[in-house]
């Protein structure tokens, strides 16, 4: 299969970020790119910084105006695509949602994130409620999608389940960044953390990972400050780029830089975790007799 990533650095223009978006998506399709993966929430900014109730006023419909306008480039170059979206589903009801679209432009499924941080500069939890669809991959034309979405990246249970379920790869449109006042030092075992535990996914289940994320710095925007029963804002986020794809034993096969925009298409031959299943068999030895205690919070 042949992937396109899109590695982006967003503006407060959404009109033009969605542009640039699909001027990407027409090169990596004429480039043979058969799935095109976008980064988490990638239409705007990431206005998690801070807390603003004007800020819902950015979510949309599923199926809406970005399912159609994604759906369409879909249709036009015979692609699939994995966006991000900010989904209204009803008053007071929102969610961070993948939306699969197929290579007709329909919409083939979605994903609602599971995993909601509630962190300095990530105060997911004031704006999504966390999925109810559980971890189910999405059936498409070229394979079965284990799309996830940033934050359940930390969790092996999600890449578990969805390899379980039957996916072929596991997916995860990502917003992440440094917080300016950690070290150097201590950024950069952030993000060596954040890729080897996915990488670590990739071991365990035998599955190709792609992680796209966004880059460059994003200041907390005048629109988003918070309101003043709301945390403070903080300074900005540089987003650490490092989007990348690893094989089924881990083998990093393409790395973005971290600092800057980047598009690529990098091949991942699906039949080949057949083949690292059978050498390294774990879902055969998994002993699920013992372990129950994994639903359990904490055990004392």
């Amino acid at each position: 299969m042949k992937i396109g990533i899109i590695q982006q650095h967003n503006t407060p223009n959404r009109d033009d970020n969605r542009q640039r978006l699909a001027e990407k998506i027409v090169q990596l399709a004429k480039q043979g790119a058969e799935l095109v993966v976008l980064q988490e929430l990638h239409n705007g900014l990431y206005f998690c910084q801070a807390e603003d109730v004007n800020v819902f006023d950015q979510a949309e419909t599923i199926p809406g105006p970005s399912t159609e306008f994604f759906g369409q480039l879909a249709r036009e170059l015979q692609v699939v695509i994995v966006t991000s979206l900010f989904e209204r589903r009803a008053a007071g009801l929102y969610h961070n949602t993948a939306v699969v679209l197929e290579k007709d432009g329909t919409i083939a499924g979605i994903y609602r994130k599971m995993h909601i941080p509630d962190d300095p500069g990530y105060y997911e939890k004031f704006y999504f409620t966390p999925g109810d669809l559980g971890f189910q991959p999405i059936d498409t034309s070229i394979g079965r999608l284990g799309v996830l979405v940033c934050w359940d990246q930390w969790y092996p249970e999600a890449a578990r389940l969805m390899a379980l379920a039957g996916a072929q790869l596991l997916i995860y449109p990502t917003a992440i960044g440094y917080d300016p006042n950690d070290t150097d030092d201590e950024q950069q075992r952030q993000r060596m953390a954040w890729q080897t535990v996915q990488r670590g996914h990739a071991v365990a289940n035998g599955l190709p990972v792609v992680t796209v994320n966004r880059v460059g710095f994003e200041p907390t925007a005048n629109s988003q400050l918070p309101t003043a029963n709301s945390q403070e804002p903080t300074a900005g986020i540089p987003f650490w780029g490092t989007s990348f794809v690893a094989g089924p034993q881990g083998e990093l096969l393409y790395e973005a830089p971290t600092d800057q925009e980047a598009t690529a298409i990098v091949e991942v031959d699906l039949e080949r975790s057949e083949q690292v299943r059978r050498w390294w068999p774990f879902l055969r030895d998994r002993r699920i007799e013992n372990y129950a205690d994994i639903t359990k919070r904490y055990k004392d």
